[in-house]
């Protein structure tokens, strides 16, 4: 199951937070918001089809994000869990920790901001178009 999320990076993307990444709503970015990847997301968790957000409720789900922009692509691998909300409508942020908030997409994620490839990050720091593509399976335990 996929959910998919519009978005575009900005001058201020500089993905070297260690151990959140980010896709917000919002149509600006300042230097300090060093976990966003991407600004006007089209798309924010509350907006989720419900049987995706089930299905990243379950505790053996693996949940990969693939951040694609300017012919450049990376993906973080992690897991779902039950206390995932989905109900922020302006951010969604994968974790490499098992902090659950409103705007927790990933938990236990196998890297942040900062391990994303830097050609895409350069390509979103250029402004590029992005295309998020969130997915989850479900493993038989």
């Amino acid at each position: 199951m996929k959910e998919i999320i519009h978005a575009r990076g900005h001058e201020h993307v500089s993905a070297e937070h260690a151990s959140t990444f980010e896709v917000t709503t919002d149509d600006y970015l300042t230097p300090a918001g060093d976990c966003i990847l991407a600004i006007e997301a089209d798309r924010a968790p509350a907006d989720f089809d419900p049987e995706f957000v089930d299905a990243c409720r379950d505790a053996d789900a693996t949940i990969t994000v693939t951040v694609e922009a300017d012919g450049y692509s990376d993906s973080v691998t992690g897991r779902g869990d039950p206390d995932l909300e989905f109900t922020n409508d302006r951010s969604a942020v994968g974790r490499t920790s098992e902090y659950v908030d409103d705007r927790t997409i990933v938990l236990e994620a196998d890297h942040a901001a900062e391990g994303f490839d830097r050609d895409l990050v350069d390509a979103l720091a250029d402004g590029a178009g992005a295309t998020i593509t969130l997915e989850v399976t479900e493993t038989d335990a």
